[in-house]
């Protein structure tokens, strides 16, 4: 298991749509280990495979709060099949904009079929927090980013404070 670099905007891999997992494999749970290890490493509660730069239809997430009890979920190839009409405010950031927060709206209710780390299937009915951190990942799998829900001109300025914030980063 080992901590990989995490892909931030803008950059155009995080733009692509991530291909469908034909199978759960060996490679592709060391990827869901290593993907949870970066993760942890970057005090994060979600990741999408796509954000270390490989487009799986993978998401990690554990949105515990204690640290000394960890809840790992695993879903691979997620699927929403029903979404709450009504709607739940969270202050969204991500990985991969880093030190950028905005409230975002999405439905406070959703059903993911998925597979697990086993590569069995799964169907969880999901609210609140975790409602939200499915659908946010999700998102990455289409090439969506939390920021693309905002308006022009406070996604711009964000585009602008991260061009520049990456500019500014000297490589040793």
């Amino acid at each position: 298991m080992s901590v990989r670099p995490i892909l931030t905007e803008p950059n155009k891999i995080l733009r692509q749509v991530s291909r469908t997992v034909e199978k759960v494999t060996l490679d592709e749970k060391k990827l869901m280990d290593d993907m949870l290890d970066t993760m942890y490493a970057a005090n994060g509660i979600g990741l999408a495979a796509i954000q270390i730069g490989v487009p799986k239809r993978i998401i990690v997430m554990d949105i515990s709060k204690d640290p000394n009890k960890k809840d790992p979920r695993y879903f691979v190839n997620p699927i929403i099949k029903n979404k709450d009409s009504k709607k739940a405010t969270y202050e969204e950031g991500c990985l991969s904009v880093p030190n950028q927060f905005a409230e975002i709206d999405r439905p406070s209710k959703c059903d993911v079929e998925y597979l697990d780390y086993n590569g069995n299937k799964q169907l969880l009915k999901a609210d609140g927090l975790l409602a939200t951190c499915i659908q946010h990942e999700m998102d990455h799998l289409e090439g969506i980013l939390f920021i693309d829900y905002l308006s022009k001109l406070k996604k711009s300025m964000i585009l602008k404070k991260l061009s520049k914030s990456k500019s500014n980063t000297a490589v040793l």
